[in-house]
């Protein structure tokens, strides 16, 4: 498969297609002449200058009134690349950084950056290759672009830094000796241009989308399951109460449950309750409301992966090089924050359901074992999961609330978007453990039900999963087992039930 980098809108549906098939990426006919034309118009522009340009003839951040002699200018480029480099940290994962690199890619491809066409396909040719930088998380502020992990994403065109390439870490040097490839000498701008921009936010962000848009339906499945083992009601997924509250995502879960179990023994028995706790019966308004999150951050982020996010932008037609503030993450800052308090939401409530089905209530033995005491069961996942959703909630502090200035004050007012982009990830994650560990604990229970069964969408998810995770006969090493329920979670195909 061959993905063209063009102007034509980019989905996220697009973009995961693109990853998941290893396909290659190579530049639209269209990106290769916007390209050509925005460094031509500046090399253009650069001989008849008669007053300085940002980034371009002069120093970068507070030294911006610092004029640079036209033979330094390469070398200026150069220099920002190498002295930005400052990561510290965590490396960031592969996955991550492979995104980073298409979207730096998409971001040059609109003809406003001034980038030599050299530049975009040595990034193009590490793409291909996966040959991937090795980029810390920590070091931007989310403001003049991601400045610091941009800039080790960009040490190896000038044959620094290090990269991954077939699962070691060495020299970008060495490996580009071996491509045959040669370092890019950099031109006026270019070095701004590789740094100024939001890859680094916008690659977390693109990825932990689409987790949680897998999570999600994976959460209606789980929980669906978990309502059947605990001997729940239906009524409270029947669309008339929904018709009365009409959010988009509270209808839609109401509706997937009564999907997911349809034609199940267990949620059509008679119950002797009236009501379930509301870790059951509000799913539809938590889990609806989290949809709803998913689908809004969603289309701010695809909105920012079609921008051109570097500064200065530049407009060959106009005649114009305008110094702005496209870089500044605010934009996606907020909504990432906001994602991950609505995943966080998803992993507490899966939590207490897990506590629901633990508790020995409704005909299930305690801690979901046929002999409690001699066996403490599924007493300690409980605790795990608790720990981790007690984990989540201090991590979805909004960190696009913070802001501290630097470069002497230019620089007054930052994004903090980098804090929040890692800082998702970390939620994204540990909401599936937690929902793993959900799914643990229902299908135990579900055990406890025979010989009556669930949905026939619902038993066939059950008995995939025990081929991977077994009952529970007697007390056992658990800890093997929940990674073993994670991994169930990452490799089924979506379109299970």
């Amino acid at each position: 498969m061959i993905h063209y980098i063009s102007k034509e809108w980019l989905s996220l549906e697009r973009l995961k297609e693109v990853i998941d098939s290893h396909a290659e990426i190579r530049l639209s006919d269209e990106s290769v002449a916007a390209i050509v034309k925005c460094r031509k118009y500046l090399d253009d522009k650069m001989e008849a200058l008669d007053k300085p340009i940002y980034g371009i003839t002069t120093g970068f951040g507070s030294l911006y009134n610092v004029t640079i002699p036209k033979e330094d200018l390469s070398q200026l480029q150069h220099n920002l690349v190498m002295s930005h480099a400052c990561g510290a940290g965590e490396t960031v994962r592969p996955e991550i950084v492979k995104l980073m690199l298409f979207l730096k890619v998409q971001n040059l491809s609109y003809g406003h950056s001034g980038v030599q066409l050299v530049t975009v396909q040595r990034l193009i040719d590490m793409f291909n290759n996966d040959i991937l930088p090795v980029v810390y998380q920590q070091g931007s502020l989310g403001a003049s672009g991601d400045l610091a992990p941009l800039a080790h994403m960009s040490l190896p065109l000038i044959g620094l830094g290090e990269v991954l390439y077939k699962d070691r870490v060495r020299p970008a040097r060495e490996v580009w000796a071996e491509m045959g490839w040669e370092p890019i000498r950099l031109q006026s701008k270019e070095g701004l241009a590789l740094l100024n921009g939001t890859q680094f936010m916008s690659a977390h962000a693109v990825w932990s989308i689409l987790k949680s848009m897998r999570l999600s339906r994976w959460a209606d499945r789980i929980g669906a399951m978990s309502l059947d083992a605990y001997d729940g009601r239906i009524e409270p997924f029947l669309p008339l109460t929904h018709q009365l509250r009409p959010h988009n995502g509270q209808i839609e879960t109401g509706k997937r449950f009564c999907e997911l179990l349809e034609g199940s023994e267990l949620i059509s028995r008679p119950k002797e309750h009236v009501q379930d706790p509301y870790s059951f019966r509000c799913i539809p308004q938590v889990h609806g409301a989290v949809k709803d999150n998913i689908l809004y951050v969603k289309s701010v982020i695809e909105n920012e992966i079609n921008s051109a996010t570097d500064n200065p932008n530049v407009f060959p037609d106009e005649d114009m090089v305008i110094s702005a503030g496209n870089f500044h993450g605010e934009p996606i800052a907020i909504p990432m924050d906001a994602l991950a308090i609505a995943m966080s939401e998803l992993a507490s409530i899966s939590e207490r359901r897990t506590y629901q089905l633990i508790h020995g209530l409704r005909g299930l033995p305690k801690y979901l074992v046929a002999n409690p005491g001699l066996n403490s069961g599924f007493m300690i996942p409980q605790y795990t999961a608790a720990s981790i959703v007690s984990q989540n909630k201090g991590l979805c502090w909004p960190a696009s609330c913070d802001s501290i200035p630097s470069s002497q004050g230019q620089e007054d007012h930052v994004s903090m978007g980098s804090n929040s982009a890692t800082k998702l990830v970390r939620v994204v994650d540990n909401t599936e453990t937690v929902l793993a560990i959900e799914l643990f604990n229902a299908a135990q229970a579900l055990d406890f039900r025979r010989p009556a069964k669930t949905s026939p969408t619902l038993e066939a998810i059950y008995a995939d999963y025990r081929r991977s995770v077994p009952f529970i006969e007697n007390d056992t090493y658990m800890s093997p087992l929940i990674a073993r329920s994670v991994a169930f979670l990452r490799d089924r195909p979506q379109k299970m039930g």
